[in-house]
């Protein structure tokens, strides 16, 4: 069975930086176990699945795969995903994917790039100390919870995200169900850096090493939860932000009610077929 591919460097004006992801259509599902050795074998941050919509509430079902795990929301495979879709039909404006966990997506065009629209996920404070300790950072300012897995860790300045060297095993011990501990159930914590930027309103780095990524290069998912955080802080809707991972990748962020808008382009770089046996 030939399946179509692509592989998109979201949140990126050029190959070779933001997040890459692979963008898989299909005409049905094919079984759990089956879409999980396919993202295992891609072995990128996410692979983006999708099928036509039969309920009439969107254009399209999507779910996303770690190389682990089925995860319950990814931002950058979802632009990706629509860069496909609007790539292949000028005349389309806007294309809306239902999800499992995270309602009803859309990723509309903006210019040159996209806007991506995610749900709303404003953290609140919660002591975090296994995940402060396998950070191994200092200059903690507040810790913050979402529960969706989404541990917020804010720190004093930049110089602290960039310099971070966590220790990714015990994180990837930090258990969803119990974050104040190490534990083996539900590791798949997304553990989230993030100060005032230098040269951006706002900086982070994005580890997740209970799902198969040590560091995500540059996640939308994160930002639903970091700007409605960001926003009340600072009293503003609006926020640039630069996540400072090794490819590095920047985005426009804004609150709309229940809904974080994230601005970003992205590049193909690979279009063929998955040969499944």
């Amino acid at each position: 069975m030939r399946l179509p591919f692509t592989q998109v460097d979201a949140f990126a004006d050029r190959a070779f930086a933001g997040n890459p992801a692979a963008v898989m259509p299909l005409g049905a599902w094919l079984p759990d176990e089956t879409l999980q050795a396919i993202a295992a074998e891609n072995n990128l941050a996410e692979t983006a699945f999708l099928i036509p919509d039969g309920s009439g509430a969107a254009d399209h079902e999507l779910r996303w795969f770690t190389p682990t795990t089925e995860v319950v929301l990814c931002g950058h495979a979802t632009l990706a995903s629509g860069h496909v879709l609007l790539s292949a039909d000028a005349a389309r404006e806007r294309v809306t994917f239902r999800t499992r966990w995270s309602g009803v997506l859309s990723v509309a065009r903006n210019g040159r790039g996209y806007e991506l629209a995610l749900p709303n996920w404003k953290p609140s404070p919660k002591p975090l100390p296994a995940i402060v300790d396998a950070l191994g950072v200092s200059g903690v300012v507040e810790t913050l919870w979402h529960q969706h897995r989404y541990g917020l860790i804010v720190v004093e300045d930049a110089a602290i995200v960039r310099g971070l060297d966590p220790d990714f095993r015990a994180l990837g011990c930090i258990s969803g169900a119990d974050p104040d501990a190490p534990s083996s159930a539900e590791p798949d914590v997304l553990t989230i850096v993030t100060a005032p930027g230098d040269d951006t309103d706002v900086i982070s780095r994005v580890f997740a090493p209970g799902a198969g990524i040590d560091e995500d290069p540059v996640t939308g998912s994160a930002h639903a939860v970091l700007v409605p955080y960001w926003c009340e802080r600072l009293g503003c809707d609006r926020v640039t932000a630069y996540q400072a991972s090794a490819r590095g990748g920047h985005l426009d962020c804004r609150l709309e009610g229940d809904r974080v808008v994230l601005g970003g382009q992205c590049v193909t770089v690979i279009e063929g077929s998955f040969l499944l046996p």
